[in-house]
């Protein structure tokens, strides 16, 4: 029987060193984003693309990821009785959202060993990986095109984009046979090349594995920055079993880097009726006092 794809591990457990001092206390994935944090929008984009279960994976000082997706009822109470209903659906929405489990990656050292962290969680399911800090708001959402993808090739799928080469050496990267329209089989993967570059086509936080994968990073050697990657133990996942890697559709934004930040936070602001014009015109002029200068 195939399993269908119904829980997802949102690894959250980074130090968030490009935003110090203010992820010192405050964790990245909780930078908001018009009003909502960063964290809400990736639960969102699971729950939207079918996701029963899901597990965060957060380390120290990430407890504030948890309070947000818990119930206050302190705060709750007093809106409903100030009147402020719009505002409590809103705490209504973030604490019903899904079911949501937490576990705590004792130490951050590298994107696998936090994906190890909920391999009894996972069991013996294909499973989604949303990293903490990209966001998007496509219809149909990165995730649920990877899900799709792999409902029809039945092998773990990477969600990839084509960036700069000057941007090369911030991503893993992927070299394959293309397939199909925006299908590859990948048999190169490498994570932040330097040299012996292999492509442009980078692995943009949306995987959809499966629990063969678990094996193979408890046995995988630290690689770039001391870590122990993701990216390794799917170049050796890729010499035995097809991996893909599907261009997708739509637009993910990295929240976490600061200026990735500053676009997601302009374009949502741009998207929203109440701030659109305002913006706009304050962008306008602002682009006109530059040019002047």
């Amino acid at each position: 029987m195939e399993m269908k794809v119904r829980k997802a591990i949102i690894p959250a457990a980074g130090l968030g060193t490009r935003f110090l001092p203010f992820t010192k206390t405050v964790p990245k994935e909780m930078l908001p984003v018009m009003n909502k944090p960063a964290i809400q929008y990736i639960v969102e984009e699971a729950v939207a693309a079918g996701i029963e279960e899901i597990i965060v994976i957060t380390g120290k000082n990430k407890r504030s990821i948890e309070d947000h997706f818990d119930k206050n009822t302190e705060l709750e109470l007093h809106l409903q009785s100030t009147g402020k209903l719009d505002m409590l659906k809103l705490i209504h929405q973030s604490s019903s959202l899904a079911n949501i489990h937490f576990v705590r990656q004792k130490k951050a050292i590298g994107l696998g060993d936090a994906i190890l962290a909920a391999r009894s969680f996972i069991g013996n399911e294909p499973f989604a990986v949303l990293l903490g800090d990209m966001i998007t708001d496509n219809s149909p959402s990165c995730t649920e095109q990877l899900i799709n993808i792999y409902e029809k090739q039945r092998a773990p799928v990477i969600a990839v984009e084509q960036v700069d080469p000057s941007e090369i050496g911030n991503y893993g990267i992927v070299l394959g046979q293309q397939m199909e329209d925006r299908l590859f089989r990948v048999h190169t993967l490498v994570e932040k090349p330097k040299t012996a570059i292999p492509s442009n086509m980078a692995i943009m936080g949306r995987y959809i594995l499966e629990p063969a994968i678990f094996d193979i990073l408890s046995h995988t050697e630290p690689g770039v920055g001391t870590e122990i990657q993701l990216t390794d133990a799917l170049q050796s996942f890729a010499s035995e079993q097809p991996i893909y890697a599907y261009q997708h559709h739509g637009k993910l934004y990295d929240v976490g880097n600061n200026l990735g930040y500053l676009i997601a936070s302009i374009e949502w602001c741009l998207k929203n009726e109440d701030m659109r014009g305002p913006l706009y015109k304050y962008l306008k002029q602002l682009v006109t006092e530059i040019e002047q200068d």
